[in-house]
């Protein structure tokens, strides 16, 4: 077998990974506002980050294949807690997705911005089990000032972090989402914490969904 096919097939088996990951229902068992709140540390934990518009819980449930799983709510900066969901019970590799409060919402109080902030840096810093954080990033638009904030402090807890950008097929022209990504790349370049590799993802379309459960899949078995 070529190089080329070695490279396709195991990319293929990537992928089978991630979807028998999610083959089985996904579900939401708990959710916590304060540190000392949070449930056991027992699965290898991901957790989700992205400004509040960014279509976090679309993407969350897209890759649950559960549409009504994390709500998706009009209003930004809503979820002000953390949302612990279970994938792959009762396999050899389960794993815990966090849903994080978003940032970068322009209606929040100072006050409760910085409460939220606080909540973040203290789970990203001291959960045992948290494997990578995915950033989400939209890819209509540039990158604000909240996503270098989140990024600095992604890298002053030590988190490794992977990139996603989101609604790519609302980005028109092509070349405009080549652009994104380029710049997504250049980031990932300077960051150390960054995983190299950048996902481009629509919940709508279902683009880079599989990559993404596929990536998701690689942490649940210790990688």
């Amino acid at each position: 077998m070529s190089g080329s096919a070695d490279a396709a097939a195991e990319e293929a088996a990537r992928i089978e990974r991630g979807r028998l990951l999610f083959a089985r229902p996904v579900r939401f068992f708990f959710a916590a506002v304060k540190l000392e709140g949070l449930p056991p540390a027992e699965a290898p934990e991901v957790a989700f980050c992205g400004r509040s518009n960014v279509g976090k819980s679309s993407i969350i449930n897209a890759i649950a294949g559960h549409h009504g799983l994390a709500r998706v709510s009009h209003t930004p900066g809503r979820t002000r807690q953390l949302n612990f969901f279970a994938a792959g019970e009762g396999t050899e590799s389960p794993l815990t997705i966090v849903d994080m409060p978003g940032y970068g919402f322009a209606q929040a109080s100072k006050a409760v911005k910085a409460e939220w902030q606080g909540l973040m840096f203290d789970y990203l810093r001291g959960r045992p089990t948290l494997r990578r954080v995915i950033l989400l990033m939209d890819a209509r638009i540039e990158t604000k000032d909240g996503d270098r904030a989140a990024m600095d402090l992604l890298g002053e807890a030590a988190v490794p972090f992977q990139i996603v950008l989101t609604k790519s097929d609302d980005t028109k022209p092509a070349s405009r989402l080549e652009k994104r990504q380029a710049e997504m790349a250049e980031i990932v370049r300077k960051r150390t914490a960054a995983h190299p590799v950048v996902l481009t993802t629509s919940a709508a379309k279902g683009t880079g969904i599989p990559e993404l459960r596929a990536a998701l899949a690689e942490i649940a078995a210790g990688g």
